[in-house]
């Protein structure tokens, strides 16, 4: 009981604080990290500022933060743990918005990853910059990368891991274009809330990106009819709310993560 307040307590903080970081950033003419609340992707995208790049397919953007996403995470353990149990020479990974390998980086000192078939799938400038990174000699040659499901090859795993709050698609639509179903998905810090699906957006350098929250049972309701799936798995993000900056009263997203297994 105790422990269970001082959680309940610690999260309010944490929302106490972003919302007041947001505050700021707007007193001092800076947007916040979220900004706006729209009912769908497109409403969001249309309303990106004049003179800002609209969503995550830009160059000049394709190196934000490129350093801190190949850093090893607390919640990067779950996804080792599955990821592991299926390992095996020659496994073949579909990395779902996995920007230019950055967890194929992270995960390769504790994994035998040189013994994976790893492959990117991502939007055309980001595998452009991850291709142009290869060609000089900073990434992994090993690292394959694709622009459309169709084009990759069949899988064991397909990872997504900080893929849905970026993708206006359902997940069944992405599992239907690939070229077989994987026997394994795993999500990982899918942004979730109890209220109805809200699109933000996103600061990333200088491009405005929708940032989808969805409704928590409707994502999940999603899930159980992907059909000959079944879930193994599911955990919750201690400590990765988001707070959208211009709307604290929609309160905090969760981040949560899942484990789907094809059926025998």
């Amino acid at each position: 009981m105790v422990l269970s307040t001082l959680a309940h307590t610690r999260r309010h903080v944490r929302v106490a604080l972003s919302t007041a970081e947001g505050r700021l950033r707007l007193a001092a003419g800076r947007p916040p990290r979220l900004s706006g609340a729209y009912p769908d992707y497109t409403t969001a995208l249309a309303a990106v500022p004049p003179g800002a790049m609209g969503g995550y397919d830009h160059a000049e953007i394709a190196d934000v933060a490129f350093e801190a996403m190949c850093a090893l995470t607390l919640w990067d353990y779950p996804v080792m743990l599955w990821l592991r149990e299926m390992w095996h020479d020659g496994i073949g990974i579909v990395d779902a918005g996995g920007h230019m390998g950055t967890k194929y980086i992270a995960f390769g000192p504790h994994l035998a990853i040189d013994r994976a078939r790893w492959t990117v799938l991502d939007l055309p400038a980001i595998c452009a910059a991850g291709r142009a990174r290869q060609a000089r000699g900073a990434l992994p040659t090993a690292i394959g990368f694709a622009t459309a499901p169709q084009e990759v090859p069949a899988c064991d795993i397909l990872l997504g891991s900080g893929l849905m709050q970026y993708m206006d698609a359902p997940l069944a639509s992405l599992i239907g274009a690939l070229p077989a179903r994987p026997r394994r998905i795993i999500l990982n810090k899918v942004a979730t809330r109890e209220g109805p699906t809200v699109v933000t957006l996103e600061r990333i350098g200088g491009a405005r990106v929708p940032y989808q929250i969805r409704n928590r049972a409707g994502f999940e309701a999603e899930l159980a009819a992907l059909p000959g799936y079944r879930l193994r798995d599911q955990w919750e993000i201690a400590g990765l709310q988001r707070v959208i900056g211009t709307h604290p009263a929609l309160g905090p997203s969760d981040s949560r993560g899942y484990v789907l297994d094809l059926a025998e």
